[in-house]
């Protein structure tokens, strides 16, 4: 039989009051006692000893306010902590910047709003390429649209609303009704494989755009229907294929064999905006001598380019030795970029921390990093750049990695990668796009780059309007 807390009798100098006398805890002259399990009382009657009881909160401690408060503290704080490592261990990595986030500098007394827009008001373009170049673009990411859900997206400056089907197959159509304009991605729901427009409840196939029924119509007319967008979904991503002369798709986004196998798992993704020409951005594999000058400082320095250069970070440093060159036919689509990378602290290199990449680019806008470690394990981070607007470009890096790697390791490689891609998004966001730049020789594999990416341009590929594009936030 468990022994019994002392009770007032057994403590007669009115210090405290006992709970009870059967319970599992009681107050006693002023002290809290607690059974420990798995442990006997020292004596065989039924009174008792302090030594099989540990004292565990001093005199009042739980009938004061601040006791009380600090014990809830305690508690919030081991549950943030516990949550913190949960996510770190078990929960993707998703870093979403927002559009006037990162690649500023906000002068004082302005709203970084303010500062953004001003920048992108006299800012020079320069004379630009088209500015939507035929190609796959990324439209949404598999898992962020369910079953029967329907997502409201701007692509190529178009709007249009991308839903899943209840068979599982994931559709993009025009965002607007030919009847009447409603948006069919804001309240419309889905029925079947088709979208239900939201003000007159007209239904439109997936598979076709075709108008399958109009509730209040005895015949459906054929001509009713909503542009379809060539869509596919490989590797947990959906991609929408353009072009400017409607020409159907000339290439297929590769699959990569071990997502599709479940070798490699998703484990995190971000988001950034770009103020800039789509061509820029994949440019740069082919500016090799940016990358020991923006990129040397290690990534503690930060992604403010006032401060990166700072003598307080010349202990670490990275290394690149790159590689751009264009594929022969039938890939005359893709380049590929050869990295070999390396790291330095005080001056010692460490080895563990030599990588090897390889970034494959198919088409205008979709890019495969994959690297392979002898420790860290292999995967693949899908560089994605989808066109919003002329001059706004969304772009998004989604990594995979083998499933067998604890999640730590991938999200560091992720953030790693977000934090060198901040530091262009800095230089982007404030130059303007120069047709004919000043080169040297050994800046020969940018002109090389710009020929091989001008085969995504068409004679009616749309150009930049000064007069009607805006990018206010």
């Amino acid at each position: 039989q468990s022994p019994r807390p002392p009770s007032l009798q057994e403590h007669r100098d009115g210090s405290g009051r006992a709970r009870g006398q059967s319970g599992r805890c009681a107050r006693a002259r002023g002290v809290c006692y607690v059974r420990v399990p798995g442990r006997t009382s020292a004596r065989a009657d039924d009174s008792w000893e302090l030594s099989p009881w540990v004292v565990v909160v001093g005199k009042g401690l739980l009938d004061t306010a601040a006791g009380r408060t600090a014990l809830c503290l305690y508690a919030a704080a081991a549950v943030l902590l516990l949550l913190w490592v949960y996510r770190q261990l078990f929960c993707p990595l998703e870093l979403l910047r927002c559009p006037d986030q990162v690649g500023y500098v906000v002068p004082e007394g302005r709203s970084r709003a303010q500062a953004v827009n001003e920048v992108r008001r006299r800012r020079k373009t320069g004379e630009l390429p088209p500015v939507y170049p035929n190609g796959w673009y990324r439209v949404l990411d598999s898992h962020l649209v369910l079953r029967g859900e329907v997502r409201s997206l701007t692509v190529l400056g178009e709007q249009v609303a991308v839903f899943r089907g209840q068979e599982g197959k994931a559709f993009v159509l025009d965002a607007y009704c030919p009847h009447l304009g409603a948006n069919l991605a804001v309240g419309g729901r889905v029925v079947g494989n088709c979208i239900e427009c939201p003000f007159h409840g007209w239904q439109f196939e997936g598979s076709d755009g075709k108008c399958a029924k109009i509730p209040y119509a005895e015949k459906v007319p054929d001509f009713a229907r909503v542009r379809r967008w060539p869509s596919v979904e490989v590797n947990g991503q959906i991609y929408v294929w353009f072009h400017c002369d409607g020409e159907q798709p000339q290439w297929d986004i590769p699959e990569q064999e071990e997502i599709s196998r479940g070798e490699w798992v998703y484990r995190g993704r971000t988001e950034h905006y770009v103020s800039a020409h789509i061509q820029e951005i994949p440019e740069n594999a082919a500016d090799i001598a940016h990358l020991g000058h923006l990129h040397q400082p290690g990534m503690i320095s930060g992604v403010d380019l006032r401060y990166t250069k700072s003598k307080a970070w010349e202990f670490m440093k990275h290394e690149w030795k790159v590689e751009w060159h264009p594929e022969p036919e039938p890939n005359r689509h893709c380049s590929q970029m050869l990295v070999k990378h390396a790291m330095h602290l005080f001056g010692l290199h460490l080895s563990l921390l030599d990588v090897s990449v390889v970034a494959r680019q198919t088409g205008p806008g979709v890019v495969f990093i994959r690297f392979d470690h002898r420790f860290l394990g292999s995967g693949v981070i899908m560089h994605c750049v989808t066109p919003l607007e002329p001059l706004l470009q969304l772009v998004t890096h989604t990594i995979f990695y083998k499933a067998s790697v604890p999640a730590p390791v991938p999200k560091f490689i992720l953030y790693s990668e977000c934090v060198q891609f901040e530091r262009d998004v800095m230089v982007w966001n404030n130059k303007r796009y120069n047709p004919s730049p000043m080169l040297v020789k050994e800046d020969s594999a940018i002109q090389s780059h710009r020929r091989w990416y001008s085969q995504f341009y068409s004679a009616n590929s749309p150009r930049f309007q000064y007069q009607r594009d805006s990018m206010d936030l």
